[in-house]
């Protein structure tokens, strides 16, 4: 595995991530790809938590990345305020979600490589307190010994 691929574990939580983002869409986001409710949770939470500069920086370079691994995502382009221009292009076009896993894998990795693991899965448990995977962390949170 190169340093520019993420873990399997990694990619499983981004997949995971997708798949509980796709079955808790509600009425109003129910044409939106599940790929971009998953980027725009991660972009409030993360813009408040490195700042905007900060989180641009790290979507850039995921999505460096993510290209690299998967030349669909040639489309996607980093827009000044963050935000992403093809995404939604992108989700209706990518089936089986691949690259919707890749980008967000890649973005994942990043903060795993910068802030260490124990600090992604807290950002991530902010952003979706409910998601299954990330519960357990609720109680051990402030364990030292992790």
């Amino acid at each position: 595995m190169s340093r520019s691929t993420p873990s399997p574990e990694i990619g499983e939580l981004a997949q995971r991530l997708l798949a509980y983002e796709a079955a808790a869409a509600n009425p109003s986001e129910a044409n939106m790809p599940a790929v971009l409710r998953v980027f725009e949770k991660l972009r409030r939470t993360l813009s408040l938590f490195a700042g905007s500069s900060g989180f641009l920086s790290l979507l850039t370079r995921a999505l460096t990345l993510a290209k690299a691994q998967m030349p669909g995502l040639g489309v996607a382009q980093v827009k000044p305020d963050g935000s992403l221009e093809g995404l939604s292009e992108i989700g209706n076009q990518d089936r089986d979600g691949r690259a919707g896993v890749i980008l967000i894998a890649q973005l994942l990795m990043l903060l795993v490589t910068f802030v260490g693991e124990p600090l992604m899965r807290s950002l991530l448990l902010q952003t979706w307190p409910d998601f299954p995977a990330l519960n357990n962390l609720k109680e051990n949170d402030h364990d030292p010994t992790r």
